[in-house]
């Protein structure tokens, strides 16, 4: 357990001694595609770290319809601000697809920054990362266009993967088209049209770049 904990930012440089505690309260589970992890307002008894798959977190519009806040891609820790807080957890989770994840205990999480300010600080560092790439969701979101808020999110998960060619999409277009904000078919009227005009080339398993400079011309308008 000490070495799938070691995979998230907050945990790289801890020693055994400072890991332990977590390690041994810890547990890992699979979960299967579209499983529900937790709703909008039940109690926050663990975060989360992906090992393998895709989480998505979303709300619930007045209609019905969900609305993704954020895509968690493996790597990645979530629910850790509410399990800090003790409070609910403020949105739905969900996997989207076969997901492989170690559930750790908020109340073990907090006893442990208690003891140890420097695991306090590399939760913070953490927090502040994800506050960051929230900040430029709101920059991108704000867009006048289809194509600009497409780009622009283009852009930035290659810049987060530090890869200036190709994008893996994190989980299915329509989970992607929900989280800028767009219907399922304007993503793929858009996405057409970038592979038209020769931007970008679609394969399997990957978006490839063909010309960054005309889609950061697209995301500036």
């Amino acid at each position: 357990m000490e070495q799938l904990l070691r995979v998230a930012p907050p945990f790289h440089n801890l020693n055994q001694a400072e890991l332990l505690p977590i390690a041994n309260a810890s547990r890992k589970m699979t979960c299967a595609t579209g499983q529900q992890l937790f709703a909008q307002g039940d109690p926050s008894v663990h975060f989360f770290l992906v090992l393998k798959g895709s989480v998505r977190l979303y709300r619930l519009t007045s209609d019905g319809r969900e609305k993704v806040i954020e895509i968690i891609p493996a790597g990645e820790t979530f629910a850790e601000s509410v399990a800090l807080l003790d409070k609910p957890y403020p949105v739905h989770a969900c996997t989207i697809d076969v997901v492989e994840m170690v559930l750790i205990p908020a109340v073990v999480l907090r006893e442990q920054i208690r003891r140890n300010s420097d695991l306090a600080i590399k939760m913070l560092a953490n927090l502040s990362r994800r506050v960051h790439r929230f900040v430029n969701d709101i920059q991108m979101l704000s867009m006048a266009t289809a194509q600009q808020k497409v780009a622009g999110y283009f852009l930035a998960f290659m810049e987060e993967e530090g890869n200036e060619q190709c994008l893996h999409l994190p989980s299915s277009k329509a989970v992607v088209a929900s989280r800028l904000g767009l219907q399922p078919e304007t993503f793929s009227r858009v996405l057409g049209r970038m592979k038209e005009q020769g931007v970008i080339r679609e394969e399997p398993t990957q978006l490839v770049v063909l010309e960054l400079g005309r889609l950061r011309q697209l995301r500036d308008g």
